[in-house]
């Protein structure tokens, strides 16, 4: 059977209560992830003008985020293999609401650099150990729901993207980041102590299917698993681009007032979210190569919207549709890496695909210093169709 062929359902099949209980622990950690992110995203121009950071200052202060990331991502995958995913989710999701406190305690580019590569290994780590437990979840449950967890990450940055824009004007960064550092403290120690409790899920008796099952890691299964990891930097580009410097666009070159500029990526947000959530039955019915052709498409013409719009309405139009076009393309991706290679290729398609979402807004402030900022967010909509033109190509 081709790889991106439709997937099978088994929604008539009644789900083991513990598997209920795992797949809901799991989807507070992805809003968790999601929400805590999104609450810094939103005040990166307030940070930007506290250390009085250039473009490309504060591109290169991101890429402290990226560092850690990318490093962490990797280690993470032997971790879980080691320790099992469970716990380490938890301990990242301990680290990173710690971490997201320290940027506003920082006055210049460099110091903002450093710890963001904090910042950056949390969130890297989490990333790899909850995805490797959702394919797990995946496997046992026979349904392609990868796309519900990302929904619930997509969902979480609407409310604390949201949440942002509405207290901007009131309350300072350090105040609304410490707060946030308080909630995914309670948030951790209460479905925390429910993953530690459940144990990963034992793959289905009956999984005889090709794709069903991890396969040997010999040099085609690694080609495939890299495959889907272009896929999946190609998409993600365009999800940290829009989350690091969308609300910037709005800002300063459509003059949008802070508050409505803070709106553009809950519009994004929310977008991917309703797309997601809808991911499961899409994938049944459809199949995974009309979701990643169609997707980047429908990505790559929204963000030509919303890069090159005259207008904030226009611009906020083009951020949903690209929301919706990059819904599902990553869930897919980081799937089907998980399919084939279990928590090594889960780790690799994060590495790439979390690569490029947290490399794409350094590019973007350098490319903006070069030309444009509008000129700059339109690498977006070409990786957008560049990922459906790999969907397309590697079909079968």
């Amino acid at each position: 059977m081709p790889l991106l062929n439709k997937t099978t359902s088994a929604a008539s099949r009644a789900t083991p209560p513990a598997l209920v209980r795992l797949r809901v622990a799991l989807t507070v950690f992805f809003a968790l992830d999601g929400f805590i992110f999104a609450g810094w995203v939103v005040r990166i121009p307030a940070i930007k003008e506290q250390t009085g950071a250039s473009a490309s200052d504060l591109g290169l202060a991101l890429l402290g985020v990226s560092a850690g990331a990318v490093i962490t991502m990797t280690l993470t995958g032997r971790l879980c293999r080691r320790f099992g995913s469970h716990p380490v989710t938890v301990a990242c999701g301990v680290l990173m609401p710690l971490s997201i406190a320290l940027p506003p305690l920082t006055h210049s580019a460099l110091s903002l650099g450093l710890v963001l590569l904090v910042f950056g290994a949390a969130y890297g780590g989490i990333n790899v150990a909850m995805n490797s437990a959702a394919v797990d979840l995946v496997a046992a449950m026979r349904r392609p729901i990868m796309p519900s967890f990302h929904a619930a990450f997509s969902l979480g940055g609407m409310v604390g993207a949201g949440l942002g824009g509405l207290i901007a004007g009131s309350l300072s960064p350090t105040r609304h980041l410490l707060g946030l550092t308080v909630i995914g403290l309670i948030v951790t120690a209460v479905a925390g102590r429910a993953l530690l409790r459940l144990d990963p899920p034992a793959p289905p008796s009956d999984a005889h299917r090709e794709d069903s099952a991890p396969r040997r890691l010999d040099s085609r299964t690694r080609g495939l698993v890299i495959v889907f990891g272009l896929i999946a930097l190609c998409t993600a580009f365009g999800e940290g681009a829009l989350a690091d410097w969308g609300a910037l666009h709005l800002e300063q070159d459509l003059n949008a007032h802070p508050g409505l500029a803070a709106a553009g990526y809950s519009c994004f947000a929310l977008a991917m979210t309703i797309g997601r959530l809808s991911g499961t039955t899409l994938l049944e019915r459809l199949g995974q190569t009309p979701i990643l052709v169609a997707g980047g498409t429908l990505a790559a013409a929204g963000m030509l919207l919303g890069a090159l719009a005259p207008s904030v309405w226009l611009a906020l139009l083009g951020f949903a549709i690209t929301g919706l076009g990059l819904a599902n393309i990553f869930p897919v991706a980081v799937e089907r890496a998980g399919a084939l290679a279990g928590p090594s290729g889960v780790a690799t398609a994060s590495t790439l695909g979390y690569g490029g979402m947290l490399l794409g807004p350094p590019a973007i402030g350098f490319m903006a210093d070069w030309f444009t900022l509008p000129t700059a967010l339109t690498s977006v909509a070409v990786l957008a169709g560049l990922a459906a033109l790999i969907g397309y190509t590697t079909r079968r």
